[in-house]
C-alpha cells in the first residue's frame, strides 16, 4: 500500500493517478473534514505541469469546465494610481493559465476517488521502519510513504535534516466577500483576474475568485514576525483607492512569512520514502508550487505504475528527474521573486511583461 501525507492539490493528484492505474494508495490528511477550513484563493495551473497531471488523471476536461479564462486578466497600477499596464483576456483565448478556485479543484480530485481513499483527521507524528504513528495514537503501514505535507513537511526530516530558510518577506492576506454586491467600485477596479498596484516599500495584490471573494494581499520585507500597520500608516502617500481596499477587507489579515528550500537539495535515496511539491522543493510563491506538486505526482505515479512490483525502481527513476526539474523551476522563480522586490519592483515587473519576445 502506498501511503501519501497530505491532502493538497499534489496529494490528491497522486492518489487519483494511482488509481487510474488501478493501484491502491491512502492520503492521509490532517484536516477533520474536507470542508475545515478555506482552501484559500485561486490558482493558475499551466499547460505543461498542472494541466499536464491533469490530463494523466483523466480530468482534464472536467478542470476545463470550472476553470476560469478570465481569471487570466491582469492590472498593474502604481501606487499613484497610474495604470502600469492592463490585459484583458479574449472569450476565445487559450487555456494557458486558466484559474481555479482551489477548493473547486480539491471537490475535483476528491469526487474522482473512492470515497474511503482520503482518511481525514490523521495528523501524521513519524514513522518507524513501514510504520505510521498519527496524533490520535492510531498506526498504519505502508510499502511507500510519500511526502506531499507541504512546507512543514514532516516525512521530509526522514531524509533531510534541511529546513526552510526564511526569505525576509511576509505576506499578510484577507478577503472582501460578496464583493459584487458590497463593494462594487473595488470590485470594478480590481477586474476579473489579478490586480498588482507597487509602491517604493510594498506590493498590494488582490484577485478575483470564482465565488465572488476578492483576496487582498500586503507584502513587506521585515522579519518573520513583522505585524502589519494600520492602513493610513502603512499607505502613506497612496491614492486613496488603495486605502479603501484594505479597509474594505472583512476578515482579519494572517501573516504568511515566506520560506523557501535551498535551490538543488538533494537527499540520499532512502528505500520507502520520497517526497513530492512543497515538501521536496519549497520555492518562492510565484505560481510554480501547485504546479510542479500536481507534475510531480503524475510523474511518481507513472514510475510506480511502469515498475509493478519494484517500488525501488520507482524512485529511483523518479527521484532524480523531479529532483533536477525543480531546481531549474527554482532558479526561475527565485528570479522572479526578485523582481517583486525593491523601490522599483513596480518598473522591473513591467518591463518583463513588455519586454519583446527574442527573435
Amino acid at each position: 500500500m502506498i501511503a501519501i501525507i497530505g491532502g493538497g492539490p499534489g496529494g490528491l493528484t497522486l492518489a487519483r493517478v494511482l488509481h487510474v492505474h488501478g493501484i491502491e494508495a491512502v492520503v492521509y490528511e490532517r484536516d477533520a473534514s474536507r470542508d475545515a477550513r478555506d482552501q484559500g484563493s485561486m490558482l493558475d495551473l499551466h499547460t505543461d505541469t498542472g494541466q499536464a497531471a491533469l490530463r494523466a488523471a483523466g480530468l482534464e476536461q472536467e478542470f476545463l469546465r470550472a476553470a476560469r479564462r478570465e481569471g487570466q486578466d491582469m492590472r498593474m497600477f502604481d501606487y499613484t494610481g497610474a495604470l502600469l499596464l492592463q490585459e484583458d483576456t479574449p472569450d476565445d483565448a487559450p487555456m494557458a493559465r486558466p484559474e481555479i478556485d482551489r477548493a473547486d479543484l480539491r471537490d475535483l480530485l476528491l469526487r474522482s476517488l473512492p470515497s474511503d481513499a482520503v482518511r481525514w483527521g490523521s495528523s501524521f507524528q513519524h514513522a518507524e521502519g513501514r510504520t505510521l504513528h498519527f496524533a490520535d495514537g492510531s498506526t498504519a503501514t505502508c510499502d511507500l510513504l510519500v511526502g506531499a505535507d507541504g512546507a512543514n513537511s514532516r516525512v521530509r526530516s526522514l531524509l533531510t535534516d534541511v529546513q526552510p530558510e526564511f526569505t525576509g518577506s511576509v505576506s499578510f492576506l484577507s478577503a472582501i466577500h460578496d464583493a459584487e454586491r458590497t463593494q462594487p467600485a473595488l470590485a470594478a477596479m480590481v477586474g476579473r483576474g489579478n490586480f498588482w498596484a507597487f509602491g517604493p516599500e510594498l506590493r498590494l495584490a488582490a484577485q478575483r475568485n470564482g465565488n465572488g471573494t476578492i483576496t487582498v494581499g500586503v507584502s513587506l520585507q521585515g522579519p518573520p514576525d513583522l505585524e502589519l500597520p494600520a492602513a493610513d500608516q502603512l499607505l502613506d502617500g497612496w491614492a486613496p483607492e488603495f486605502r479603501q481596499l484594505l479597509a474594505a477587507c472583512d476578515e482579519p489579515f494572517v501573516a504568511r512569512p515566506q520560506y523557501v528550500l535551498p535551490v538543488g537539495l538533494t537527499w540520499p535515496r532512502r528505500p520507502g520514502v520520497t517526497l513530492l511539491g512543497d515538501a521536496a522543493h519549497l520555492m518562492p510563491p510565484v505560481g510554480e508550487g501547485a504546479n510542479h506538486a500536481m507534475l510531480d505526482a503524475a510523474e511518481l505515479a507513472r514510475a510506480v505504475a511502469a515498475h509493478p512490483g519494484d517500488l525501488e525502481a520507482a524512485l529511483d527513476e523518479y527521484e532524480p528527474a523531479m529532483l533536477s526539474r525543480a531546481a531549474a523551476t527554482a532558479r526561475r522563480s527565485a528570479a522572479a521573486a526578485d523582481l517583486l522586490t525593491g523601490p522599483d519592483a513596480g518598473e522591473k515587473v513591467l518591463r518583463f511583461f513588455t519586454r519583446e519576445p527574442a527573435d
